[in-house]
């Protein structure tokens, strides 16, 4: 088998920066040191270098280097690290000086990573988890990401399965030595009480809020009639003038989307048209079509109409606009009075919308699953359940192989070249 390349990238952030950080993985990683710098430093301690190009000799850089002998390292392969100044021109120079070497190449989005993943530093769900904790931009989103990375899905996983090759090895006792008397007769019982028990546990996952609202964030609707404040409440929430304010009804035609981050929360606000049933334009009928179809869709509604008309959902809160307002039109005790303009209420209503998203988002010491994990907890629950459906051995036998099957492909056991490429493209170039 051929050896691999040796890849190369900075996996720092782009120059000019105080630091440019160049990672090098490979079985030509150290050679790569010793034609820059002289000599070989010593493993997991950083040593003072200069760095000079193998063919002129010239000084390029005095840099920081750090080395990690496989498999011991993050990609499993030799690993080296230089620690350089972050100028464009010194980085460009030594990546120059780099690629000149036999077998060493610029690496390609997510390469290291998947050298991890190939060289078993890590399955699926923890590269998973490191994507997830790249593109983390909340509390909430980076605490998530630090479990799924931590193993503490992987080792759910590995208890399931482990549970799945002993409900396999008693289906094959029964298919061999049914007839001889040391089986066990109870072993249908078993098989069946514990393929439920299995079951239930992935399916309480599998109910649990998924990974997609945690990262994408959760939709809050600000809806209600025309000029009831709806746009001006959406600038205050937000922090900025998002949106058109305008005195005119039916200023707003189209839904308004702001991403922000409340509370360690992503949310996305999303102002829409106001509704009426009474619009002759038909551009504005647009609007309240969508109007209707981004409720139907949110997480949060934000009602500004009147109190108790609104549409029903199991999130909507009561919002009392223009509270400084003489012609304020209250509701009940139990509304968010606001004013958009004194800034009274804001404070309050943001407090309300993040301790609601909360309770639709995964706990803050739980991982959360993708979409690509439900589908195979999916299957892994169906086949468990298919068990129970049946007392003929053969097809209990085939049954649990599916279980176990799906349960490999979620930590990689059993995968695709396409879906590597999927998961791993989603990674910058240097990690």
């Amino acid at each position: 088998m051929d050896s691999p390349d040796t890849i190369f990238a900075l996996s720092s952030g782009a120059p000019p920066a105080a630091i440019g950080i160049i990672r090098i993985s490979g079985p030509a990683a150290f050679d790569v040191v010793r034609g820059l710098t002289g000599r070989l430093p010593v493993p997991r301690r950083a040593s003072l270098c200069v760095l000079r190009s193998p063919e002129t000799k010239e000084h390029l850089d005095q840099a920081l280097i750090l080395i990690f002998p496989g498999p011991n390292s993050a990609t499993g392969e030799d690993l080296a690290e230089l620690h350089l100044h972050g100028g464009r021109a010194v980085i460009r120079a030594v990546e120059e000086a780099i690629q000149a070497f036999q077998g060493v190449r610029r690496a390609e989005a997510g390469e290291f990573t998947r050298r991890s993943f190939a060289n078993g530093r890590m399955d699926l769900n923890e590269a998973e988890g490191l994507a997830d904790l790249l593109s983390a931009e909340t509390e909430w989103q980076r605490r998530a990401a630090n479990l799924m990375l931590g193993g503490a899905f992987s080792a759910a996983i590995e208890q399931w399965r482990q549970e799945a090759l002993r409900l396999s090895a008693l289906t094959e006792a029964e298919l061999d030595f049914s007839d001889e008397d040391d089986v066990d007769s109870q072993n249908n019982n078993i098989i069946t009480s514990s393929c439920s028990s299995l079951e239930t546990e992935i399916k309480q996952l599998l109910a649990a809020p998924a990974a997609e609202k945690l990262k994408d964030g959760l939709r809050v609707v600000l809806a209600g009639p025309p000029n009831s404040g709806k746009s001006t409440l959406l600038n205050a929430l937000v922090g900025r003038d998002a949106a058109i304010v305008s005195d005119i009804a039916g200023t707003t035609r189209d839904m308004i989307e702001v991403p922000v981050s409340v509370h360690g929360v992503a949310l996305i606000f999303t102002d829409t048209a106001g509704l009426r049933d009474d619009s002759e334009d038909v551009i504005e009928k647009i609007g309240i079509d969508r109007s209707h179809a981004a409720m139907q869709q949110a997480d949060i509604i934000l009602w500004l109409g009147t109190q108790g008309s609104g549409p029903s959902h199991p999130n909507l809160i009561e919002v009392a606009t223009k509270s400084d307002w003489s012609g304020h039109v209250s509701k009940s005790a139990d509304a968010i009075a606001v004013s958009a303009v004194s800034g009274a209420g804001i404070s309050e209503m943001l407090d309300t919308v993040a301790r609601t998203a909360k309770t639709l988002l995964p706990p803050a010491d739980q991982f959360a699953v993708n979409a690509r994990q439900r589908t195979l907890l999916g299957r892994t629950a169906d086949a468990l359940s298919a068990c129970r459906e049946t007392e003929d051995w053969l097809i209990i036998a085939e049954h649990l192989r599916q279980a176990r099957l799906a349960l490999d492909a979620l930590t990689g056991r059993a995968h695709t070249e396409d879906l590597l490429d999927t998961i791993f493209g989603k990674f910058c170039v240097g990690k």
